[in-house]
């Protein structure tokens, strides 16, 4: 199951068209190229799919869905918490 967890964008690389986010204090690189030239801000919240940027969410409803994660979270060991947060990286759906 692959779960789109909101991250923040903290920067974007124009040139190549990918933003930096922090998926709970996981950073990774997000393509830009589903998204409209400029919607995406630093600071905005996102969800990824498959390595891209798919939507921006508001900011409260991203900090009330991590609030939940975050519960989930600490029932789980730490491997299984980084498992977790990755799992978008290995979508059995990426690519499809």
């Amino acid at each position: 199951m692959c779960l789109s967890i909101p991250s923040k964008v903290v920067k974007i690389d124009e040139e190549r068209n990918v933003a930096v986010v922090d998926t709970m204090g996981v950073t990774r690189e997000a393509g830009l190229s589903l998204m409209e030239d400029g919607d995406v801000k630093v600071g905005d919240y996102v969800l990824l799919h498959i390595g891209f940027v798919m939507n921006k969410i508001d900011e409260a409803d991203a900090i009330e869905s991590l609030k939940v994660y975050e519960e989930i979270l600490q029932k789980l060991d730490e491997e299984e918490r980084r498992a977790l947060v990755e799992e978008d990286d290995n979508c059995p759906n990426r690519g499809a």
